[in-house]
C-alpha cells in the first residue's frame, strides 16, 4: 500500500521502539494528518486486520485487497473515532469486519447474480416454448390421423410427404403400378385432411 501523504508535524513526541504509543494515541495524531503517526500505526495494526479480513472473506487476494481498503479508510476517516466510546483497536477492527462483511456480500450477490443470468440465456423464449409444445402437439396428431389409413395409404403418404421421394420412386419402392400409388395416396390424404379439420 502507498502511504498517503500527510502534512507531518515536527516535535509530533512520537516514541520509537518498545515505547511505541498506543494505537489510541497515534490514531488522534493520525486525524490531525500526520503521515509519521500513520506509519507506525499501519504497522501496529496491519497484522491484526489482516488476519480478522481473512478469517472472514477466506480468500488469500481478496483478503489482502480489503485489509488495505481499511487502512487507507484510517487515514481517510481517523477523525471519526471518539476515544469515549471504545479503544482505537476496537474500532478499527470493527471497520475491518465490515468491509470483510461487505465483500463477502458483494461476491455472493455477484455469484447469484451470474447464475440467474446463466439460467435466462438458457431458458427459451415463451414464444419458443409454445411454438415447441404446438409442433408437438401436431406430429401427434398427424400421426394418429396416419395410423387411421390402410397400410398402402400410409406407406406411400409417409415416402412422399416425409421422406421427399416422387410419386414413381414411390411406386417403384412399394413395386406398384404408378396409377395404383397415385389413387392410394389420393384417398389417404383425403382421409388425412378430414383427420386434421380441413388442415391440408
Amino acid at each position: 500500500m502507498r502511504i498517503p501523504r500527510g502534512t507531518g508535524r515536527a516535535g509530533c513526541g512520537l516514541r520509537r521502539g518498545g515505547d511505541g504509543l498506543e494505537a489510541d494515541e497515534l490514531l488522534v495524531l493520525v486525524a490531525g494528518g500526520d503521515q509519521k503517526a500513520f506509519e507506525e500505526l499501519y504497522g501496529l495494526v496491519s497484522g491484526p486486520v489482516f488476519g480478522l479480513v481473512r478469517r472472514v472473506v477466506r480468500d488469500p487476494a481478496q483478503s489482502e485487497e480489503v485489509a488495505q481498503e481499511v487502512l487507507l479508510e484510517l487515514w481517510r476517516s481517523a477523525a471519526r473515532f471518539d476515544p469515549a466510546r471504545g479503544s482505537a483497536m476496537s474500532w478499527i477492527l470493527t471497520l475491518a469486519h465490515r468491509r470483510a462483511v461487505d465483500r463477502v456480500r458483494s461476491a455472493r450477490a455477484a455469484g447469484e447474480r451470474e447464475q440467474r443470468e446463466a439460467l435466462r440465456a438458457n431458458q427459451p423464449a415463451f414464444d419458443q416454448v409454445t411454438e415447441e409444445v404446438e409442433a408437438g402437439l401436431e406430429r401427434e396428431w398427424v400421426r394418429r390421423c396416419l395410423d387411421r389409413l390402410t397400410d398402402l395409404q400410409r406407406q406411400s403418404v409417409t415416402l412422399a410427404y416425409y421422406e421427399g421421394y416422387t410419386y414413381r420412386e414411390v411406386a417403384e419402392r412399394l413395386s406398384l403400378p404408378l396409377g395404383t400409388v397415385k389413387t392410394r395416396m389420393r384417398d389417404g390424404l383425403t382421409r388425412m385432411r378430414e383427420c386434421l379439420g380441413g388442415v391440408a
